[in-house]
């Protein structure tokens, strides 16, 4: 049994002290937040202790951390860690800053640990199949990848003054898996951006309607369409067409009833946000992590992975502002 210390006892935290728990290798053993109210509940609830970030790492009855805190604590918590000898999980990203990361992971290399990043959706099984069923030479060479990501509403305009902009926020997920998907990594870049959904996050300095290309050096190509509002759920779908064919992963809905009549079909919205959607994807993520803790597996997404989503980000950016096309 792995004991885990759960740093953040906010939302995506509650989501993974679930899966900690439920997970026949592992137990939540100590909960670090103490800006979070909810801290104690979480602990109670899970028979785990409150520990300072000292004690936790100083705690040899402590196998692996979880950092699932302000992405600004992120790259320092790694760090301390790794100097610890822990074995790390952490949400995305590591750092918003991309020299930041590098430095974050060169620490992470010197003390040997492994270090996993949460980048959710490579473990949703339908996006997982996809990438799959292209390794397996069902639709031959890849030539053509969309990604469509639409959040259901928008953020507050504080949110995105802290986030690091959509790029970095929300692309940066999509930039993951089209290297994911497509197993390679972009030679180039080139990206639109608009403020159409919310004035307020225009003033704040952000878009919230974008556009991506990138190209691969095998000549494919890959476009990312973004929205920080869909009106109709949480929209993620990816079309990936090769030279014998086309696959396809649709969204998953509320649920799988339709209705016909004379005015034709209704039928049930997307689900409505990341946490309903992407529930057997983190499922599916800590199950991995606990093989790496085995030593059954190496962490499949790992700090490089990281520093590349992160560094596709930053180019994107510089890409709109300049309104040309970066090489990488």
């Amino acid at each position: 049994m792995y004991n885990i210390a759960l740093f953040g006892a906010g939302r995506i935290g509650q989501v993974h002290a679930v899966n900690i728990a439920d997970h026949k290798e592992t137990q939540l053993y100590s909960v670090i937040d103490p800006f979070s109210p909810g801290t104690a509940a979480l602990a109670e609830k899970y028979g785990a202790k409150q520990q300072t970030t000292e004690e936790a790492l100083a705690d040899p009855n402590v196998h692996g951390v979880l950092i699932a805190s302000a992405t600004d604590t992120h790259a320092e918590l790694i760090e301390l860690a790794a100097k610890a000898g822990k074995a790390i999980f952490c949400e995305k990203p590591v750092h918003l800053d991309i020299e930041r990361v590098r430095s974050c992971l060169a620490i992470v290399q010197q003390h040997q640990v492994p270090l996993f990043v949460g980048f959710n959706r490579r473990y949703d099984p339908q996006f997982r199949k996809v990438r799959e069923m292209l390794s397996a030479g069902s639709i031959g060479k890849a030539e053509s990848l969309l990604i469509t990501s639409r959040d259901p509403s928008p953020p507050p305009a504080e949110y995105v003054k802290v986030s690091g902009g959509m790029f970095r926020d929300m692309t940066i997920h999509d930039f993951d898996m089209a290297r994911f998907i497509m197993g390679e990594d972009p030679v180039s870049v080139y990206a639109q951006g608009s403020n159409l959904v919310d004035p307020a996050i225009g003033e704040a300095g952000d878009i919230d309607t974008a556009f991506v290309v990138m190209k691969f050096p095998s000549g494919a190509m890959a476009t990312i369409s973004n929205s920080r509002r869909s009106g109709y759920g949480y929209d993620q779908r990816i079309e990936l067409h090769g030279e014998k064919g086309l696959l396809t992963a649709k969204n998953i809905h509320e649920n799988a009833v339709e209705q016909w009549g004379e005015a034709g079909c209704v039928a049930a919205k997307p689900e409505h946000f990341f946490l309903q959607r992407y529930e057997a994807a983190y499922k599916a993520e800590w199950s991995h992590f606990v093989d790496v803790l085995a030593g059954r597996a190496e962490p499949e997404c790992n700090g490089n992975d990281g520093e590349q989503a992160l560094l596709l980000a930053d180019k994107a950016i510089e890409s709109m502002l300049s309104g040309k096309e970066i090489k990488l």
